[in-house]
Parts: C-alpha cells; structure tokens; sequence
C-alpha cells in the first residue's frame, strides 16, 4: 500500500470521529514461551491508519490542528540486535506521518495535549466473550494510560468499522491479488492431490505455493478429511487423507495486509453416492445464493433467501425433518466479512452496499455419518452487481 492511503485514512476518521484527540495503538508482542514470542501480527485497526508492522508504537491525531504523531517505544540494544526494530524515518516514509517522538517526547506530548482535549478517542476492548482468547493487551495497557493522565476515554471502534467495511480501490486490488494467489494454489493442490496421502502433504503444497510469491496465510490453515470435516475449526491437519472419500480444504493467502478466504471440497479416490449428493446439494446452493448478492439487498431478505435454499437442499437429502435439524446439520453463518481480518466487520448494515466484501461459504455436515462439505467464495459488492473474486476456481469435486 502507498502511504497516501494511511494518509487518506486517518483524514477521512478526523472527519467522521467526533473525538477531536484519537489515540490508537499497535498490538504489542505477546510471550510463547520462556524467552520466545508469538509470531507478531499486528493490530488490524492501527494498520489501517498507519501501514506499520512493528509492535508498540502509538499514533496520536489532533483533529482540530491536524497534527499528527507516531511516538515510537523504547526497544533495548539486545532486541535491535536479535530481532531488529522499525527505524523512525522508515515508520515516517511507509506511514505518511511526518513527525516521530521518542517515548519519552510522547509522553511529554500527551501531557501538554490534555492541557486542550478533555477527551481522547480510542479502540476499546470488547468484552470477553465465553470461550474466547484473551486480548491483546496493548488496547487495555493504552487505556489506563490515558485514564491516568484524567482524559474522559470515548470509543472510536465504530468509526473505524464504518470506514472498514467499504473497500477502496487499494484494498479490492490487494484483495483481488490474494484470490488469485489462492485460487493459483488450490489449482496446483487438486492437481497433486492423487500424490498425496496425508492432510499434513497436503497444507505443505499450500504452505510452498504462498511461500514461493512473498504470501502466507491469512489464518489457520483447515484441512479436515472424512469425518473430521464435521469440526469446523479442525486444524491439526495430521490424519491420513482417506482411499475413496472427501477433503474440506479451508485456506487462504494474505497480501498487502488483506485476506482471501476459500474453501473447496475435493474428491480424494472415489466418494460415495451419498458423499457425491452431499456435495451436489452444498454446490447448487452456493452459486444460488450467490445469486442472491446485490447493492442494495436488505441482509435480512438475504438471511431469508438462504434459508429457505439451504433448507430445500436439505431436505433433498433427508436431513430436515423437524427445526432443529436446520442448525444441526448447517451450524454456521452463511457470511462475514472480509479484509484485514478474516472475519472483518460489516458495520452492522441493513442493506449491502457497494465496496463491501464478503464470504458465501454453505455447508452441510452430517455427524452420524462422517460427511462434511463446505464450499466458500469471496464476493465484492459492487455499483452494479457483484464480482466474485475467487470465482475462476471451480467448485466441482
């Protein structure tokens, strides 16, 4: 990305926050084990508005002079010399942002600044939900920080998300170059795939090809043979793929900071009749409901078309015979959104409109029987209509 876009960023959120101070933080990195961290992956929000990858750094705006601040953080000798860090002339060229403090200036800076603001805008944590991981804790840190310093904290996460959820044309291009990375893999592993007698053998030919052109993952690879296809989340990724049956294949790469999100489900030998109806009822459903996809579509028309195509698909199969059968056999949302994150937030919106991008991913999953199929594609909304961005990957067996 070109810094004019995290220059555009942060000037379209001074116009729309109503926080005259916003503040926002990078993630900071978090211990794997004794002396080792996580691989550092940086906050989605504060990547929007600066482009940097480098851990705990902080951005101040102030709206009504229209001065901006990168205050850099203290990074000791031995972690410059094993690990490196983010030079300030190189965090001022990627980011657009012309002046860089030191963490002691910062903290200078954000004293003075409380002397003109009573109030500062930043991105809150959410509450935990029941099963979640734990936060970052670079979002809790900052804000007791400012409390400290008696700033009044005002939560500036649904300005961000509004801007978020309408891709620009430097986020659909580098959306668009992640489909086609992914859309270039899944056609070389279906290619290898008679080869391949592991789930293991099989993300390795992923992991290669993103490798081999500068990309990565987007997230946690999924590749769930037979019956552990019915884990949505599976990842150990370590069982031997069966003689005749079915592979769920859940992968995306990731370029320029933004994802792609594919699922295809592939023959492996022979499937059966019942594995070939599953995913003859999974594959018509997919391109009806894309179908559906326009500007301007309510969500919940959406919501109401996709029920009643996924219901008739089930009953096609015998799996719908009474309500609750709907959700057992289909658990998951039928859409998300996409960007930054995997699952990037649409705002909330009534009505889909122009820019937004999101998955189609049915899928049918029948415990008792070991069968699962889920087929997924990334759909951009356009002024006109939509453009499926993984489209040119087939959806057959």
């Amino acid at each position: 990305m070109h810094p004019e876009f995290f220059t555009d960023n942060r000037a379209r959120l001074s116009r729309l926050c109503k926080a005259k101070l916003i503040i926002v933080c990078a993630h900071t990195t978090v211990q794997r084990v004794n002396d080792t961290s996580y691989p550092f992956e940086q906050d989605s929000d504060f990547y929007y508005l600066t482009g940097l990858l480098a851990p705990d750094w902080l951005l101040v705006m102030d709206t009504i002079s229209g001065d901006e601040w990168l205050i850099e953080p203290n990074v000791p000798e031995t972690t410059r010399v094993f690990d490196g860090s983010l030079l300030a002339e190189e965090a001022s060229a990627r980011s657009g942002v012309r002046r860089v403090l030191s963490k002691v200036e910062g903290k200078r800076l954000l004293e003075k600044l409380r002397d003109s603001h009573t109030t500062a805008g930043t991105v809150l944590d959410v509450r935990r939900k029941v099963g979640a991981a734990a936060p970052n804790p670079a979002r809790s840190r900052l804000a007791r920080r400012l409390k400290r310093l008696d700033f009044v904290l005002v939560d500036i996460r649904q300005d961000i998300t509004t801007l978020r959820a309408l891709k620009q044309t430097p986020e659909r291009d580098a959306m668009r170059a992640a489909a086609a990375v992914t859309v270039d893999a899944f056609e070389q592993v279906k290619r290898a795939l008679p080869k391949l007698s592991n789930e293991c053998e099989l993300q390795a030919e992923f992991d290669y090809a993103f490798k081999k052109v500068g990309s990565g993952h987007a997230y946690d690879p999924i590749v769930a043979s037979g019956p552990r296809a019915c884990t949505l989340h599976y990842t150990d990724n370590n069982h031997a793929l069966p003689q005749n049956g079915l592979v769920v294949i859940d992968i995306g790469a990731k370029v320029a900071g933004y994802c792609a999100d594919v699922t295809r489900t592939y023959a492996v030998g022979r499937p059966s009749e019942r594995e070939r109806a599953v995913h003859a009822a999974v594959e018509r459903a997919h391109h009806e409901i894309i179908a559906l996809l326009r500007p301007g579509l309510a969500v919940t028309k959406y919501i109401s078309g996709v029920d009643a195509i996924m219901q008739r698909e089930l009953k096609s199969l015998g799996l719908l015979n009474t309500p609750a059968d709907y959700r057992r056999y289909f658990p998951h949302a039928i859409s998300h959104g996409l960007g930054i994150d995997v699952h990037d937030s649409l705002g909330g919106p009534t009505h889909f409109k122009p820019g937004m991008v999101l998955t189609v991913e049915p899928g049918i999953y029948i415990p008792e029987e070991g069968i699962g199929v889920r087929i997924e594609d990334d759909i951009l909304i356009t002024n006109t209509g939509i453009e499926n961005l993984t489209g040119a990957l087939s959806t057959s067996l």
